[in-house]
């Protein structure tokens, strides 16, 4: 492990994923891993419910990691990987909010019945997908904002809380905050790698999440989304 990810998700941690494994500290575990390893939620599952935890089983193989599940645990990564790297993704906490309310939290009760296709065709083809949820639920939606996401002023004071603590806890040579519109400078300063000729993946953005939930091929490939997808979506919300 060479790069652990702390910030939360919906602060570019899509985007930072494609950009670490583009630098070479792939792969990268993220969210979009369980819809192609979805054995490995159960794993998951335990360590949310304060079991023993094998991390080389849960992250053996992958050279860094970012967004949930893992940064729920990166208080435990940071100390089992001391040589690791740490990025704090952030972005302005009311734009985050309004992107993780738009999206994530507003797919959290989708009944696999009445799910967009592409949802539902995943979870057909993969049972396992079905405890996606109540890991999600049990890591962010309780665990991390108390079930209390809906309260804006509650989750933004966990959000500024989260990044307070990170900066108090990591020492700053070991840490960087990176905001996704920096771009490769800051990036590839912090891990000691030449700065590529292609521009930064730009991914994710709260349209082509939605999209992909109605595409079954991007969802159980666990794909990022095509070059339609990167930059600001049509929907003006920039690219996360």
């Amino acid at each position: 492990m060479r790069v652990i990810g702390v910030g939360f998700g919906r602060t570019g941690t899509r985007s930072t994923k494609e950009a670490l494994e583009l630098l070479g500290f792939g792969p990268c575990h993220h969210m979009a891993e369980l819809f192609t390893q979805p054995e490995t939620i159960g794993g998951w599952l335990r360590a949310a419910a304060g079991g023993p935890v094998d991390w080389s089983g849960l992250l053996g193989g992958y050279r860094s990691a970012v967004d949930w599940p893992s940064v729920y645990f990166w208080r435990e990564l940071v100390e089992v990987y001391p040589d690791a790297r740490v990025l704090l993704t952030v972005r302005d906490p009311q734009q985050w909010y309004d992107s993780v309310h738009g999206t994530i939290y507003r797919s959290r009760t989708i009944d696999p019945a009445n799910a967009p296709e592409g949802l539902r065709q995943a979870l057909e083809a993969r049972p396992e997908l079905l405890d996606q949820p109540r890991l999600t639920a049990a890591l962010i939606w309780q665990g991390t904002f108390d079930d209390r996401f809906d309260d804006r002023e509650h989750a933004l004071r966990v959000y500024r809380d989260h990044v307070a603590e990170v900066r108090a806890t990591v020492p700053a040579g070991r840490l960087l905050e990176f905001d996704v519109a920096q771009g490769w400078g800051p990036l590839c300063e912090f891990l000691g790698v030449d700065v590529p000729a292609e521009p930064f993946p730009l991914l994710n953005t709260a349209a082509s999440f939605r999209e992909r939930l109605t595409d079954p091929a991007a969802l159980q490939a666990g794909a990022a989304p095509g070059p339609e997808h990167r930059g600001t979506g049509r929907d003006g919300s920039a690219a996360r």
